[in-house]
């Protein structure tokens, strides 16, 4: 089973939109998938969850445990000032090291308001798990201008469409 994380802890997001559009395309396609939404962990997994406390707080547990069994991922990642959400950052760093990722396999898709697409924070992403040893589709959609390229909470935009199908053919295979 694919797990799909939505990279932002924001209510009512793109991130949550696209990520629902990619669960519905790996069901065409035959696959099951989860879908991990960081705007439903607890409030206090900073002060509780992490370093000398980690795997202490029951709450984050859960998720925690939802990435420990799955073996390929999806991220949906928004670009936050020139990067991606501190909260995904946090979240990773909750994560037993370095098992939770190594020798697994994900895809990242990028979106942002403005005309990057969020290629720089997949690439800030892609270091953090190359480091990790999560191995990292070379083939990374940069959804730019997302909101003029959305109607009604649908991705309008073909090319998009089409990147997102012809990636999660890749990870499929990958």
């Amino acid at each position: 089973m694919i797990k799909i994380i939505v990279g932002t802890n924001r209510k009512n997001s793109v991130s949550k939109t696209i990520a629902e559009l990619y669960q519905n395309i790996l069901t065409e396609k035959g696959e099951q998938s989860d879908i991990i939404e960081l705007e439903h962990l607890p409030s206090d997994f900073i002060d509780n969850a992490l370093y000398e406390n980690n795997g202490k707080h029951e709450l984050y547990n859960e998720f925690h445990d939802q990435l420990v069994g799955g073996k390929k991922f999806v991220f949906i990642v928004p670009e936050y000032n020139g990067s991606f959400p501190g909260i995904l950052k946090t979240f990773i760093d909750g994560m037993t090291y370095p098992n939770t990722f190594r020798n697994k396999k994900c895809a990242l898709v990028g979106i942002s308001s403005g005309i990057g697409g969020g290629g720089i924070a997949m690439s800030h992403l892609t270091d953090i798990f190359h480091y990790l040893g999560m191995h990292v589709l070379a083939l990374k959609p940069k959804l730019a201008k997302i909101e003029q390229n959305m109607s009604d909470n649908l991705l309008t935009n073909r090319l998009y469409l089409d990147l997102l199908q012809t990636q999660a053919d890749m990870l499929l295979e990958f």
